[in-house]
């Protein structure tokens, strides 16, 4: 990961090239029923939800890595409702960096649980989330669609953790 600079929050007010290349990718990584693409814009503006973003390199024209978006859904819960990395950056670190970077924002919120879902055939996806303490909490029969679930996963937080 030497190559990559800081996460970035995104400022959805300010920043529609980024928004734009996100979009891009989102398109890109993820099947068109699974993609937030088409109401990503509305999905920023909403107050309980952010964005981190990593560039390969410092300057503002350097290439998206990898983004993860998260919402709070109440005092108490958040949930990962996206993370994603492009396909020549992953296994290098920039998920756990951005995935650990949400959870930190999560937690300034005080928040006590974080929530993801997880199709359990991407295992490099659910070793990461274990890695970082998520347990799966059950198995979701046709998640994404008939013919693919996904973990519910979580990781609880107490007030010394």
């Amino acid at each position: 990961m030497a190559a990559a600079k800081a996460i970035r929050e995104l400022d959805p007010r300010r920043c529609s090239e980024i928004i734009d290349e996100i979009v891009r990718l989102e398109k890109k990584l993820f099947p068109k029923h699974e993609s937030l693409a088409r109401n990503f814009h509305d999905e920023l503006q909403k107050t309980n939800t952010g964005l981190l973003y990593m560039k390969f390199s410092e300057e503002d024209d350097g290439e998206i890595v990898g983004y993860v978006m998260y919402s709070w859904i109440s005092s108490l819960c958040a949930s990962i409702t996206k993370l994603a990395v492009k396909e020549n950056y992953r296994r290098q670190g920039y998920g756990e960096a951005l995935l650990k970077a949400a959870i930190q924002k999560c937690r300034t919120r005080r928040i006590q649980r974080v929530c993801l879902h997880v199709d359990p055939t991407r295992t490099p996806a659910v070793s990461l989330y274990q890695k970082l303490g998520f347990q799966i909490d059950e198995l979701v029969k046709s998640y994404y669609s008939s013919d693919r679930n996904a973990f519910r996963m979580y990781v609880d937080f107490t007030d010394d953790s």
